[in-house]
């Protein structure tokens, strides 16, 4: 597949509809933002069409189309698509691992508590001058402004809320993945912070300013992620339904057929 500008397909909206929640809404935000990609299997006229962004994939179109090692660039990456592309998927990788998940959709008639702010904390949205503390989040933190292409684009963007102390962060939420009706929200937490309701506070602010902007809240996460889904529903996010995404592992090696050389 290749590297496409999306000025390319003026038809996208019909591969992938607006207005989605959750994952759907990532398309949008390329759209939007600029951070990820678009990939088809030909320029014009593509029979499949792929979106990337921090290492989120939506695969659409007829996967009788792909050519062996088409799929090869989405290795070690989080792949949602119909089920018609899951036999493509298992015979483009080492390893496909289906991951059950859940979505939510933020309810604003829904009981909260808010939280009691600790001493020596502050919890504010982000601004540019917060790059330097977001840099210092622990690489295996980094994942949470991926999607606005590092740091700085999650500290400009206006769509994060963080906890802070001593001016380090505790604790940040975001929208992840920004689409015209709904805002697929992330959070994470530092993990010496964690049990003190930091994220959930970080999350009340940043849900606020969805519903602001006329926006609605959504939440994704694995249905074995215990803690994840009782911070949501503590939020005032409730189930819509459960979907299948695949974790892919490294790209099987295509062996070469040797042509017969006559002498």
């Amino acid at each position: 597949m290749i590297d496409i500008a999306p000025q390319q397909l003026p038809a996208l909206i019909r591969w992938f509809p607006t207005g989605s929640a959750g994952l759907g809404a990532l398309a949008e935000h390329v759209l939007t933002t600029g951070n990820g990609h678009w990939w088809a299997d030909h320029p014009d006229r593509p029979h499949v069409l792929a979106v990337t962004c921090a290492d989120h994939v939506l695969l659409r179109g007829d996967p009788g189309a792909l050519t062996p090692d088409a799929l090869a660039r989405f290795a070690d990456q989080y792949v949602e698509t119909p089920a018609r592309f899951w036999p493509a998927l298992g015979s483009a990788f080492e390893r496909v691992v289906p991951w059950e998940r859940m979505l939510y959709v933020h309810q604003p008639q829904a009981p909260v508590s808010l939280p009691r702010t600790p001493r020596g904390v502050t919890v504010r949205r982000l601004t540019p001058e917060d790059v330097p503390a977001l840099a210092d989040l622990h690489s295996e933190n980094a994942w949470i402004h991926a999607s606005w292409g590092g740091p700085a684009g999650l500290a400009a963007s206006g769509h994060a809320w963080a906890a802070f102390a001593k001016g380090r962060i505790l604790s940040v939420s975001c929208t992840y993945f920004l689409g015209s009706v709904y805002e697929d929200i992330a959070v994470v937490t530092v993990p010496d912070r964690r049990r003190e309701r930091l994220a959930l506070a970080c999350v009340a602010g940043l849900t606020a300013d969805i519903q602001a902007r006329g926006h609605t809240a959504s939440w994704c996460c694995s249905r074995d992620n215990r803690p994840s889904r009782l911070l949501a529903w503590t939020a005032g996010f409730r189930l819509t339904r459960e979907y299948l995404h695949h974790a892919t592992g490294r790209a099987l090696a295509r062996k070469t057929r040797e042509t017969p050389v006559h002498v």
